[in-house]
């Protein structure tokens, strides 16, 4: 769903495919008579293998403060990729949360240290992927020394 206003009964009552084993590729071949459901593809690697109970969501770069080159003035739509399973305090990660403040609705934050973290805040997931597309505007420029440049 679109971050930030997916509410967490939606993010919760979510269903996955158990993942494939390392190195292979899993398939989705959608019913077309049943419900259509969102599949996303992300590249294979430990992080997203290791994600037990794996949600997807869509969030601009500014609601997540992802720094991109500063000529993109539209929100750029981000994959981030949520472990359910993992409902455990972490420091310096970004974690899915239910606030006191706003239930009802998730918040993605990272903290120091726990001390730090809303007072009653509920731990729903950890974010262990973020996908940025690649866009334009991160080609590299020509150095004019073909060491550098990605032609060489």
């Amino acid at each position: 769903g679109p971050y930030p206003r997916v509410d967490t009964e939606t993010y919760l009552s979510l269903t996955s495919d158990p993942s494939a084993e390392l190195g292979q590729w899993n398939y989705d071949f959608s019913d077309p008579n049943g419900p259509q459901m969102g599949t996303v593809a992300l590249p294979g690697g430990t992080s997203v293998y290791e994600t037990e109970d794996p949600v997807v969501l869509i969030a601009d770069h500014f609601e997540l403060g992802v720094q991109l080159p500063p000529q993109l003035t539209d929100p750029v739509e981000l994959v981030v990729l949520c472990d359910r399973a993992k409902t455990r305090f972490a420091e310096r990660r970004f974690l899915v949360l239910e606030l006191e403040d706003s239930p009802g609705l998730i918040t993605i934050a990272a903290f120091e240290s726990k001390v730090d973290m809303p007072a009653n805040a509920k731990i729903l997931g950890r974010v262990t992927l973020v996908q940025i597309p690649w866009l334009p505007s991160m080609t590299k420029k020509a150095s004019g020394f073909s060491e550098e440049d990605e032609l060489f």
